[in-house]
């Protein structure tokens, strides 16, 4: 059972830049909107990333960790590329093809998965932030931030950039009790780290290595 994790924030909040301390080989990243990474490091990335993509690369099983750099793109794409459609029946569709995804994440991937949905957010007409969707009719689907146990705010603080943790009652943050405090750096690889620790989940790479340990004992009772 994989873990999603939801990290909100508007555009140039340090979403991306969150992922500056992981090591290439760490993380594989999923780029929907196919940008270039605000950092010089080379990373495992995926350009123009859909759900067959997604879900494919999830499937391999070689990485405990991955990211969905632009989550809601793969909403607002679909949206686009249905634009000419009539009717409402393409909003529910968009919906389920978003919360499908998640569903495969917690139940198809392995118990030492994190998947990070880096995701733009807005502010509705009660002045709450919430999760950005591709408009109302989408929202009447889907509360994406009901399907994520870990919802992380992305801001800037005097200049600084953070993460903070649980509501303030304007925003959906949570997280469970006593894993972060209030607001933390805006260092996805501390984030993943502590998630790993709190649950007792295998670390970043033990993955790989044991796929090469059981593949060499079967060559040697061969």
């Amino acid at each position: 059972m994989g873990i999603p994790v939801l990290v909100l924030g508007k555009s140039g909040s340090g979403k991306t830049a969150s992922l500056r301390n992981f090591a290439p080989d760490d993380i594989g990243i999923f780029n929907v909107a196919s940008k270039p990474l605000p950092f010089k490091k080379k990373m495992n990335k995926y350009d123009k990333a859909d759900y067959r993509l997604i879900i494919s690369k999830l499937e391999e099983n070689k990485l405990n960790t991955y990211v969905i750099d632009d989550s809601q793109y793969l909403m607002a794409f679909e949206l686009f590329n249905r634009a000419k459609e009539a009717g409402y029946g393409k909003f529910t569709d968009i919906a389920v093809a978003f919360e499908g995804l998640i569903d495969y994440i917690i139940n198809y991937t392995s118990k030492d998965t994190i998947v990070f949905f880096l995701h733009h957010s807005e502010v509705d007409d009660a002045g709450n932030t919430k999760a950005k969707t591709s408009g109302k009719m989408l929202d009447n689907q889907l509360t994406i931030e009901g399907l994520f146990s870990i919802v992380l705010m992305a801001d800037t603080e005097n200049g600084r950039y953070k993460f903070i943790t649980q509501s303030d009652g304007y925003t959906t943050c949570k997280s469970p009790m006593d894993m972060f405090d209030l607001k933390i750096d805006n260092d996805l690889k501390f984030v993943d780290d502590t998630i790993r620790n709190y649950w007792g989940l295998a670390p970043r790479g033990k993955k790989k290595e044991a796929i090469k340990t059981n593949n060499k004992k079967e060559g040697e009772k061969k």
